[in-house]
């Protein structure tokens, strides 16, 4: 699937899901409790590139407990500092 990335906001790229609650805690009890089972299934559609550094930069348990949202993934310092330079870079395909 091909698309806009959620993160860097490039367009026409091989997209892959990200979960915002990764896998690795979906039977986490105080998880199942705290995020429901809707918001623990959630994903959004990102580029590879963005997909590889935002696990590359946090822990799974950092990306579930701290940054589940689109919203606080691009508000982080590190990923603002990914944004701007992957926007100069071409087309990965």
């Amino acid at each position: 699937m091909t698309g806009t990335c959620r993160l860097c906001e490039r367009i026409e790229q091989p997209l892959t899901a990200h979960h915002l609650i990764p896998r690795t805690l979906h039977k986490n009890k105080r998880a199942k409790e705290v995020f429901g089972m809707a918001l623990m299934k959630k994903t959004v559609m990102i580029c590879q590139p963005c997909h590889s550094q935002i696990h590359a930069l946090y822990t799974e348990k950092e990306l579930g407990w701290n940054f589940n949202t689109i919203e606080l993934l691009k508000a982080q310092p590190d990923v603002i500092k990914w944004i701007e330079w992957v926007r100069e870079r071409p087309h990965w395909r």
